[in-house]
């Protein structure tokens, strides 16, 4: 019989998941909006390569005071240069040159695909993981909702269809991302997330700062307010947000912790409209609530492997000694 101490330090913990899991819908919710507000002083260019720089000198500075051994097969760290450049690089930039012609809210919308994104390219890249025909159900009324929240935009001649694309191909990345990381680092080395994460920001950073010269150009007119987002884009929303994810994935599972996709469209949507006036079409909200369904009904159609939940847990468990 559990003891009343034990009652209320699960609880408590209970309770700071909620706090994480909330905190992590509001912080990825509103990267829409930041990089809308960084762009006002900044490029595309300099935002994404700044949001990765700072993202990696935050996990670097824990990686010291939480004294983490840094890894030293190379291969590792080769991985995690592709994983760096699929989730981090090529999709902040893709989502920071849609800024400049999308709204927030709309870009928050394309970005609830990911998890479709992930569910074929994991198909595609995993081979244990096959797709079933429930889930290719909810990928194809997934892409449906995607159909719905572009095409009216095409048939008018909106110039945004560029931006919306580029969206989607940030998306896209993320689900290869995933899927890499899952074939080639999941269960092949026992790391704790603080370590991944980090060596993952620290090769993005690198090759970023190698191409600035090429992908930061154009001119520097920095702002409080465009300084500011990009340092909350930073600090948070790439270097805090993943030790948030991670803790919820340990404890509640990665099918769980992925319906965090299901709000942050919401939040997206309400600052846009709430802090920069933003407006939607019908079409766009109607085709984000189908994307959502096709998500939803793809991660329960998801066969429970007890491999991949040992694989999960063992990326994320405590670090192994040196």
């Amino acid at each position: 019989m559990a003891t009343s101490a034990t009652v209320i330090g699960m609880t408590t913990r209970r309770l700071g998941l909620t706090a994480a899991y909330v905190a992590l819908a509001l912080i990825w919710g509103s990267s829409f909006l930041l990089i809308k507000e960084a762009l006002v002083g900044l490029t595309p260019g300099q935002v994404a390569v700044g949001r990765i720089i700072l993202g990696a000198l935050t996990l670097r500075t824990l990686m010291v005071i939480a004294d983490r051994q840094w890894p030293r097969e190379a291969r590792f760290w080769g991985h995690m240069t592709v994983v760096g450049l699929l989730l981090c690089l090529v999709p902040f930039s893709l989502f920071a040159w849609a800024g400049e012609s999308l709204p927030s809210g709309l870009s928050a919308i394309l970005n609830a695909s990911t998890p479709l994104m992930t569910a074929v390219a994991t198909a595609a890249v995993v081979p244990t993981e096959r797709m079933g025909a429930r889930q290719g159900l909810g990928i194809a009324l997934g892409a449906a909702g995607v159909v719905i929240v572009v095409a009216p935009s095409g048939l008018a001649g909106f110039s945004s269809i560029p931006g919306q694309l580029a969206c989607l191909g940030a998306t896209a990345c993320y689900g290869l991302g995933f899927a890499y990381l899952r074939r080639f680092v999941v269960g092949q080395h026992r790391y704790d997330s603080l370590t991944v994460s980090t060596v993952q920001l620290t090769t993005a950073a690198a090759v970023a700062i190698v191409a600035s010269p090429l992908l930061a150009t154009g001119p520097l007119e920095p702002n409080p307010t465009a300084l500011g987002a990009l340092a909350l884009l930073g600090v948070f929303g790439t270097g805090i947000a993943y030790i948030w994810n991670t803790a919820i994935v340990t404890s509640w599972g990665p099918v769980a912790a992925s319906t965090v996709t299901y709000l942050t469209p919401l939040v997206g949507v309400a600052l846009g409209a709430a802090v920069l006036g933003e407006t939607l079409s019908w079409n766009q909200p109607l085709g984000g609530l189908v994307v959502i369904a096709g998500v939803v009904l793809a991660h329960r159609a998801r066969p429970q492997v007890p491999a991949q939940s040992t694989a999960v847990r063992a990326i994320i468990a405590e670090p192994r000694s040196t």
